[in-house]
């Protein structure tokens, strides 16, 4: 049975964070970095299109964005900084992102991508491949390949692609048989944030 994927639908105040702010407190949630990101930077020295994060003059990505930027938010106008978040990987090689959707328009359909992985070469993947067509799945990246691999270029296409869709404004849902098959623990946690950051449904 496919249910939906929890790992996607944490509540915002379980990823809160609180930054000092003179005379008050300013609340700075993880989903503001995706207000800050509706917006281009307008630093001539950052110029970041919407949809990615600020970068530093060496072409990096900045471990904060800038002010004038994250002020054009009205909930941030007071906040003193805004950090990156991990999922875009600050201080790594700078390289521009999909640009939001635009705001209120509606997805304009509904892809269900598939992933399936088997630990060894001698493992089937015949049961997630049916279990998958079962749950309407329109497209499946598979592969042989231990959990500890740690890089698995199926589920890397997978992820890319599903992010392109949902750019386009195409609603998309990632779905595998069993969560272990996208990893554990961390690796998994770090995942699941990653596809919440791209709007990007889970379900298992």
């Amino acid at each position: 049975m496919f249910h939906r994927w929890s790992l996607v639908k944490h509540p915002a105040s379980q990823w809160s964070t609180c930054g000092e702010r003179s005379h008050e407190t300013v609340r700075v949630v993880n989903d503001d970095f995706k207000r800050v990101e509706s917006h281009d930077c307008p630093m001539s020295t950052c110029a970041a299109p919407a949809g990615s994060p600020c970068r530093t003059g060496k072409g990096r990505v900045a471990i904060q964005y800038h002010t004038a930027r994250f002020r054009l938010v009205p909930q941030l106008a007071k906040a003193l900084s805004v950090p990156t978040p991990a999922v875009r990987k600050p201080g790594s090689a700078w390289i521009e992102l999909p640009r939001p959707r635009t705001t209120g328009t509606e997805p304009g359909g509904h892809v269900h991508l598939g992933y399936a992985r088997a630990s060894t070469a001698r493992q089937s993947l015949d049961s997630q491949l049916d279990a998958l067509a079962a749950a309407g799945v329109t497209r499946v990246f598979s592969e042989k390949i231990s959990t500890r691999a740690t890089k698995r270029p199926e589920l890397e296409k997978a992820v890319t692609l599903a992010r392109e869709i949902r750019a386009s404004g195409v609603a998309v849902t990632l779905v595998v048989h069993e969560h272990k098959r996208l990893g554990r623990g961390i690796d998994l946690a770090t995942l699941a944030e990653e596809l919440r950051a791209s709007d990007v449904g889970g379900a298992a």
